[in-house]
């Protein structure tokens, strides 16, 4: 009769989940727009015009590609940017670990992030800094989730 005790105790432990629930970041995502504030300038580029810029996250790894629509005929205008690598995921603070990237100079860097999902927009915001090429700057990006 001492099992059943203990198999309550036991059962009991497994239910209580003691993590806190995650922000439902798996997905494709779609840059909306992105701002961009480095000394004094702001750069802010919408997504949905001229340009088209995706990010997938897995369990444990991200991609992100990114292009224009004119599919770089115009010098002026012509962009490709790819890159992915494993990822964090604690609270709402989202470090991207780069391991590939188009532009090499950023591979092997950690970008932290603050992240807020609410319904399907996701907002990521964070400092990007790389002191080899002096890169120092705020990143302010607003995805919505790709519907199948």
């Amino acid at each position: 009769m001492k099992i059943i005790p203990v198999l309550i105790t036991v059962v009991l432990y497994i239910s209580c989940d003691t993590k806190k629930p995650s922000l439902p970041i798996t997905g494709t995502w779609q840059l909306l727009a992105g701002t961009v504030i480095e000394k004094n300038d702001t750069t802010v580029t919408d997504y949905t015009k001229d340009k088209k810029f995706i990010k997938i996250i897995n369990d444990t790894h991200f991609a992100f590609m990114g292009h224009d629509l004119a599919k770089g005929s115009d010098s002026a205008t012509a962009f490709f940017s790819a890159g992915g690598g494993k990822y964090t995921l604690n609270d709402s603070t989202y470090t991207e670990h780069l391991e590939y990237c188009s532009d090499r100079a950023w591979e092997k860097n950690d970008f932290q992030f603050t992240i807020t999902i609410h319904n399907d927009t996701l907002i990521q915001r964070g400092i990007e800094k790389i002191e080899t090429t002096g890169v120092n700057r705020l990143n302010l990006e607003k995805y919505i989730r790709v519907k199948n």
